[in-house]
């Protein structure tokens, strides 16, 4: 590493430059999710090839158009190189359902991450509860704040990262979060968690501020 100054008119900051491509690759991880941040979470549910239901979240995601809406998540591989289970029944089932985590759930959401026997539902050690989805296999979980019923348009596999985007087909939303007559979302109302820097760091995102956008 290097330090670089960078001259303003009346400053001078020095920064580090990192080398991803070469001397620092095995520090692209560890940099890059600890300085993208907060990201979203993706509590995302999926059928086994057995009909049990697996849970699982991920931090590299997030919802990337509208037109047609379509979100993108990264799921990654098990230390022996095999996928993991959601991204196995995806590539099985071609259907997931992104459920998003607030506080109510943030809890039961870290449960889920936990290593359990092959057959075992996550979704029961969380203590969360199965809900039919409307046009895909997998439920959505009841207590999530919005729940993404997706279809896998497509899956890239970049090197050793696996992007998957889902085209968003319905959306659940619970009562108190949704406005029915001006059909928008009660953002106030929602009290989201962060992923920050890993591996046990989050955030709230109940402190927030607004800023008008030039005309």
């Amino acid at each position: 590493m290097r330090p670089i100054a960078i001259h303003t008119l009346s400053t001078t900051f020095l920064s580090m430059e990192l080398d991803l491509e070469g001397r620092h690759a095995d520090r692209a991880y560890s940099v890059l999710a600890s300085l993208v941040t907060p990201r979203p979470i993706a509590l995302i549910t999926t059928l086994g090839p057995d009909g049990v239901v697996n849970a699982a979240p991920f931090s590299f995601f997030n919802v990337f158009g509208a037109e047609p809406p379509i979100v993108a998540v990264a799921p990654g591989d098990r230390d022996d190189g095999t996928p993991k289970d959601t991204a196995r029944n995806i590539r099985l089932n071609h259907e997931f359902v992104v459920n998003l985590v607030d506080e109510s759930i943030a809890e039961a959401m870290n449960r889920s991450a936990a290593s359990l026997p092959y057959g075992t539902s996550e979704l029961q050690h969380a203590g969360l509860t199965p809900a039919p989805s409307s046009v895909v296999k997998p439920p959505y979980i009841a207590e999530a704040p919005a729940s993404l019923e997706c279809t896998e348009w497509g899956t890239l596999q970049i090197g050793e990262n696996r992007l998957i985007i889902g085209l968003v087909k319905r959306v659940h939303i619970r009562d108190e979060f949704f406005d029915a007559e001006t059909l928008r979302v009660r953002s106030d109302k929602l009290s989201m968690i962060g992923r920050m820097a890993a591996p046990h760091w989050y955030c709230r995102t109940r402190d927030r501020f607004e800023m008008i956008r030039p005309g």
